[in-house]
């Protein structure tokens, strides 16, 4: 599913025209981005929670060559399904 596919979506459920359906999508994701970007989480009840998390520095290997290098620290976006999240998609 895209970005395009959601505001198709949003358009036959709500029926704004396709261009107002395709500008609050975008609104939403910048917006989600932003957020994410300054190190928020973002807790969307009976969806999930998206959170920045920090990853320590560790060793690694390029698998190519097999030489071992330090892979630094970083900060990652990991998502936590809600509970009622988790039970609609084991239903399907």
């Amino acid at each position: 599913m895209t970005k395009a596919d959601l505001a198709d979506r949003l358009y036959e459920k709500v029926g704004l025209p396709k261009k107002e359906a395709t500008a609050i999508i975008e609104t939403l994701f910048d917006s989600m981005k932003g957020i994410l970007a300054e190190g928020e989480s973002i807790k969307i009840t009976g969806f999930g929670t998206f959170l920045v998390r920090k990853k320590s520095s560790r060793k690694g290997r390029n698998p190519k060559t097999g030489t071992e290098l330090e892979i630094e620290q970083r900060k990652v976006v990991s998502f936590k399904p809600s509970l009622q999240f988790k039970a609609l998609v084991e239903k399907v």
